[in-house]
């Protein structure tokens, strides 16, 4: 059994009966190229699977997990739940020259120790590629669970794991695999906009290319569902008669007036 490694906003651990109950009965590969913290990956447990992230440091993680996962469990004891630790280890990645010396198990226990320390479970960078999420002040955040990390390690030893634009899995793609796409939302609101998972974003014109690529998986007979927000452009982007769309309703917790929390409509489209 694993769980996600990593907290990630807009997680899908909530709607993982709706998503399961509407994925295809049988199929080949599962394709996940926005893997984020991998709740629908690490529930199923896929035999055969290819994830990808364009974040470079979130794929690193998942290398090394895979790759040196006792390495990783040994570094990760090495961190403190103190404010003044936490951003002293945040602050790497402002001295590009040091940031760049360290492992790749270096940089994957920081990754996880930012993650499970830092508010709210947030990944966010600015413009300059800068950690910028901070301190949580949480009691005892668990940042190494070594049963977890080793359990995760088995599965991803049957994944194919790559890093970039998501429409680098186009041309590995084949009739009968299933992709599952859980992309940065269109936000409902100007202020609602949460698009800072990496340094680019993600805008309108990537909206549209993923809606393209979604045509391209129905027309070679392979499967998709994308998960993405209940607003107008998202219903009329995909008003496809072949597309199902299937609404439900998910708790968000981006917002930091906890008043501001509730349950939000979400979409959940398919092509078969």
């Amino acid at each position: 059994m694993c769980k996600p490694i990593v907290k990630w906003v807009g997680g899908k651990r909530q709607l993982l009966d709706e998503l399961i109950s509407l994925m295809p009965k049988k199929y080949n590969r599962y394709i996940e190229p926005f893997i984020g913290g991998g709740a629908l990956f690490f529930e199923l447990c896929p035999e055969n699977a290819l994830i990808n992230d364009y974040n470079k440091e979130l794929i690193n993680l998942y290398r090394v997990v895979k790759n040196k996962p006792m390495e990783l469990i040994n570094d990760l004891k090495k961190h403190k739940n103190r404010s003044e630790y936490y951003y002293k280890i945040r602050a790497l990645d402002r001295d590009e020259k040091k940031f760049e010396k360290l492992t790749y198990v270096e940089r994957a226990s920081r990754f996880i120790y930012l993650n499970k320390t830092g508010f709210n479970g947030l990944y966010r960078v600015n413009s300059k590629n800068q950690y910028n999420v901070p301190f949580g002040k949480y009691k005892n955040p668990k940042y190494c669970e070594p049963d977890n990390i080793m359990a995760c390690s088995k599965l991803l030893q049957k994944t194919e794991i790559i890093n970039g634009d998501f429409e680098i899995i186009k041309n590995k793609i084949k009739k009968g695999d299933f992709v599952y796409f859980d992309p940065p939302y269109v936000p409902l609101t100007a202020t609602a906009s949460f698009t800072g998972y990496t340094d680019k974003g993600f805008n309108e014109d990537m909206q549209f290319r993923l809606k393209e690529l979604c045509d391209y998986i129905d027309s070679i007979g392979a499967y998709f569902m994308l998960s993405n927000s209940y607003c107008d452009f998202v219903l009329e982007l995909y008003n496809v008669d072949n597309y199902a769309i299937h609404t439900v309703k998910a708790k968000r917790n981006i917002n930091c007036n906890g008043n501001g929390r509730g349950e939000v409509k979400e979409v959940i489209i398919t092509n078969y």
